[in-house]
């Protein structure tokens, strides 16, 4: 599955597919055969960091 590559289309798709779908960031990475490392990396670019006790990427 293709996600996107712009870093605010992609925190708004995860946080959409979080939001709906999976109860954990490490879930939706299993399930999507994503690298968490890339995701995380790619989305503290822009200042968004993964709050567990959220289940969202926040500023």
């Amino acid at each position: 599955m293709a996600i996107p590559n712009d870093p605010v289309i992609l925190m708004s798709y995860l946080n959409t597919q979080l939001r709906d779908h999976y109860s954990s960031l490490d879930e939706l990475c299993r399930s999507m055969c994503i690298d968490r490392d890339e995701i995380e990396r790619k989305l503290r670019m822009i200042g968004y960091v993964y709050n567990a006790e959220r289940n969202q990427f926040c500023l």
